[in-house]
């Protein structure tokens, strides 16, 4: 779970915008302070096995909400890339995911979804100079692979990020119009180590099923349990504890070890609002979950 995603949600927009723009160049100097400081680390320890600790400090961000974008670089630095082809849904207004650093910054084109129509004008716009075309869909079980056929996109892709506070493992689950070399997935990392998701709804909205927010998604261990049945190895977590890392087995061979859900995984900086996970988990233990085996 993202904390910027519950503050965009409770605060109006036009403060959220004032005080994104007040935090940027702030948070500018963070990140590239961090980076400097993990570069120097790595070139002091190179030699390092760790492979959570080495996703950790090629962490970095251009677009992305928190370190994805260095870890997607570190990945494609062993793996190459294919076909520069990423698909992504639940971007918002497209300036801060997954993909915008690898279609601005290094030629890659996709696909954009996203289930706000206000959003995805905002995308389209964003985007409007770049081979990235955005869609305004709400996808389901039902639609997804249509949605991916409809605009030319099937087969083998370089990345699948999928971020949409709810369905994600159940939206995975269905996906086989495209066989990508890497998922990125988020993970509700306040369901701890439990093999639970939600049960499947087409309207799905976090919000509305719970207030809290923290009712939405799978945890780490039923994405992992998913990512094995599509052949796909968890080789990590952002250190924010908001999304994971699989690659696919025959692309991770040599490159990549596969880690275990509770080494991978990350906490939030939720806990330093509403408590650990097990706190976190109590505000929605009488909600439903499906159990994954």
């Amino acid at each position: 779970m993202n904390i910027k995603k519950i503050i965009k949600y409770f605060i109006p927009e036009i403060i959220s915008q004032k005080y994104s723009e007040f935090k940027y160049l702030k948070q500018r100097v963070e990140f590239l302070e961090k980076e400097k400081k993990n570069r120097w680390l790595l070139e002091k320890i190179p030699n390092l096995k760790d492979q959570k600790h080495i996703l950790r400090l090629n962490e970095f961000s251009v677009y992305s909400q928190n370190g994805e974008d260095g870890i997607l670089n570190y990945i494609f630095s062993k793996i190459k890339n294919k076909n520069k082809t990423f698909i992504e849904f639940g971007v918002e207004d497209g300036k801060e995911c997954n993909t915008a650093n690898l279609s601005i910054n290094f030629g890659w084109n996709g696909l954009l979804i996203e289930g706000d129509k206000k959003m995805a004008l905002k995308t389209k716009e964003f985007y409007k100079d770049l081979p990235v075309k955005v869609v305004n869909q709400f996808v389901t079980k039902a639609n997804i692979n249509n949605i991916f056929k409809e605009n030319g996109i099937v087969g083998e892709i370089d990345l699948l990020s999928i971020d949409i506070d709810g369905n994600d493992y159940w939206i995975w689950k269905e996906i086989n119009a495209v066989n990508p070399r890497v998922v990125i997935v988020e993970y509700n990392c306040s369901f701890g180590e439990q093999n639970i998701v939600i049960p499947y709804s087409d309207s799905f909205n976090r919000f509305s099923k719970h207030p809290s927010g923290l009712y939405f998604g799978a945890s780490l261990s039923s994405l992992t349990k998913l990512a094995k049945t599509k052949k796909y190895i968890l080789i990590g977590c952002d250190s924010e504890g908001a999304n994971a890392f699989f690659v696919r087995k025959d692309v991770a061979r040599g490159k990549f070890k596969e880690i275990s859900p509770k080494e991978a995984f990350y906490d939030s900086g939720l806990s330093k609002i509403l408590g650990n996970v097990e706190k976190r988990f109590d505000i929605i233990k009488k909600m439903p979950f499906e159990k994954i085996d």
